[in-house]
This record gives C-alpha cells, sequence and structure tokens, in this order.
C-alpha cells in the first residue's frame, strides 16, 4: 500500500511540474519581451497609481532603492538614515511604450518647485546605458521645453539594489481612500 501512495504521490508531483513548467516558459517569454524601469519622486502610493495607468504599464512594485541599508523598512526609509528613495519598480511592453514615453509621463507629471525629502527625491534609476540616454534627452527636452520656470531637478543614476515594499503598502492608494491625499513632489 506504501508503494501505491508513493507511486500515486510520485505522479502528482511529476504533473504538477510540468504543468508550473509549462506556466514558467509562458511567464519566462512573456518576460523577455518586457522591459524594467526604476522611478522616484513623492508618495509612492501616489506614483505606482499614477505610473500603473499609463497603457503598456505590465506591473508595477513599490519599494525602496538608492541607499545603503540591506533590507529596509518602511519606518528606517521614511526616517530619510539609509539613503533610499521611495520607488516604483515598472515592468513594462516596450512594443506599446517606449521607455522614453514612460520616463516623459513620468517626468511631465512633476513639479520642480516642490522641495522633496531625501526619501521623497526624484530620480531615474536606469538599467542600461540606452535608458540613462533616453532618460536624459527627456529630462532635457522638458527643461528646453518651456514647461517649468525653473529646471526640472531630477536625479538620474545607476539602478541598485530595489527592496520591495512591505506587502501592505502595495498596491495602497487603491485598498485606502486616505492614500489618495498623498501625491507626487
Amino acid at each position: 500500500m506504501r508503494n501505491l501512495w508513493r507511486a500515486l504521490l510520485a505522479v502528482a508531483v511529476l504533473t504538477a511540474a510540468l504543468a508550473i513548467g509549462a506556466s514558467r516558459n509562458k511567464s519566462a517569454a512573456d518576460a523577455a519581451r518586457y522591459e524594467k524601469a526604476t522611478l522616484a519622486g513623492g508618495c509612492f502610493w501616489s506614483l505606482q497609481e499614477t505610473l500603473r495607468q499609463i497603457p503598456g504599464v505590465v506591473k508595477t512594485t513599490v519599494g525602496y532603492t538608492g541607499g545603503t541599508l540591506a533590507n529596509p523598512t518602511y519606518e528606517q526609509v521614511a526616517a530619510g538614515n539609509t539613503g533610499h528613495a521611495e520607488a516604483v519598480e515598472v515592468v513594462f511592453d516596450p512594443a506599446r511604450l517606449s521607455y522614453g514615453e514612460l520616463v516623459a509621463d513620468f517626468l511631465a507629471a512633476r513639479n520642480p518647485a516642490q522641495q522633496p525629502t531625501n526619501a521623497h527625491r526624484p530620480a531615474i534609476f536606469y538599467h542600461d546605458e540606452g535608458q540613462r540616454q533616453a532618460a536624459e534627452r527627456v529630462k532635457d527636452a522638458i527643461n528646453q521645453s518651456g514647461k517649468w520656470n525653473s529646471p526640472l531637478i531630477v536625479e538620474i543614476s545607476p539602478a541598485t539594489k530595489f527592496y520591495p515594499a512591505e506587502e501592505y503598502h502595495q498596491d495602497y492608494f487603491r485598498k485606502m481612500s486616505a492614500a489618495r491625499n498623498c501625491s507626487l513632489e
């Protein structure tokens, strides 16, 4: 009887593994065509909601990046001692939305007159040289457009380790109506 249970268990595990493998292959194919962007500025709850509404954005995750402390908590980042910015990691479909368009939408929503804190500083964390160049071009174009009375100041730095925020922060803007009071700085 024990051998029969082991055989049934083995068949169940094999069937599940094949199903998971097929799902992973599809997910891997989808992921291969997507790109990642990491953007920071203002309250990450509001930024996440703003970014997720852009056509071509597939997924958003709020978290912390650009600092020195491993695995920071919200309280540590908010205290301003870790060097991290509240950020949103964006997965997007480049067939529908270019990196430059995503950055332009992000920067066009900023108001350079507002003074950000360290954790709420505006920043673009690029993942490759092409992203850096695109971010610089978009920033320069917005500054030259006369959209703002003063130059748009935004940090453009290499992406560092991104730490997803605690689960209660994910999709917080949608979960809690009180969060609607937070905004991009």
